[in-house]
């Protein structure tokens, strides 16, 4: 049950109880996009504790729906976790910043995304080893997809501009999520045919890498090497523009 402000009960513990399937949805969600050490008991440990949070720190007078706010804290608790157990590596979480920068460089050279040749031949790779990064650092995508786009409260991050999370927001609240929501279509048009498919199946068919494999009929190393293309194409353009 999904409770509006003016519903909201003074039982905290009925709050978490009537939303517990959340975690598991959002735990459904992310489980493609971390390690395998960190199993889905893990993930749901730490979603719990985020709705927890969620429930204790909930204000009536912000005006959005209890959903949406122990949403932001559920994927927040997860990533939280993963960090703590430290697994991306110093070197990893590089070679990802060594791939925006590089992608960023060649979209103002060129005027447009680059191919795969191309960042393969900038970083002076071959496109076998370039694919290869990008299947790397695909699971830091789900952290980078997270990052906070500005410093409102409401904390917008890359995703919520994909998944459309308005609900019952306020009238301002709407509009920014409008412009955001904007600006991130747009960009999308620039992508390859492959990646905006890719993004679309994933982020609002909600399938998984391995169902988004069979549909195109390509590897499931491939859809990740895809997903992070995208996503570096996608973060490096909306940063400049936000």
């Amino acid at each position: 049950m999904t409770y509006t402000p003016q519903q909201l009960p003074e039982d905290r513990t009925t709050l978490i109880k009537d939303h517990i399937t959340l975690v598991d949805i959002i735990v459904g969600r992310m489980v493609t996009q971390v390690p395998s050490f960190m199993n889905r008991d893990d993930m749901r440990s730490a979603g719990m504790l985020g709705l927890i949070d969620a429930a204790n720190k909930f204000q009536v007078e912000k005006k959005i729906l209890f959903k949406t706010f122990a949403e932001y804290r559920i994927r927040g608790a997860i990533l939280d976790e993963m960090r703590k157990l430290d697994w991306f590596s110093r070197s990893l979480r590089e070679k990802q910043n060594n791939l925006s920068r590089t992608m960023a460089d060649l979209e103002r050279k060129l005027g447009r995304y680059p191919e795969e040749q191309e960042m393969a031949e900038e970083m002076n790779i071959t496109l076998e080893q370039y694919q290869y990064l990008l299947g790397q650092v695909s699971h830091l995508g789900c952290v980078s997809l997270n990052e906070t786009l500005d410093h409102s409260d409401q904390g917008r991050s890359f995703q919520d501009a994909l998944i459309d999370t308005r609900n019952n927001a306020s009238p301002v609240n709407r509009l920014e999520q409008h412009e955001l929501t904007k600006t991130i279509a747009g960009v999308l048009k620039e992508l390859s045919e492959k990646e905006r498919l890719v993004i679309s199946l994933y982020y609002y068919e909600e399938l998984t890498q391995k169902e988004i494999a069979e549909v195109l009929e390509v590897s499931e190393g491939r859809i990740s090497q895809l997903h992070s293309q995208a996503l570096l194409k996608l973060k490096t353009k909306v940063k400049d523009l936000i």
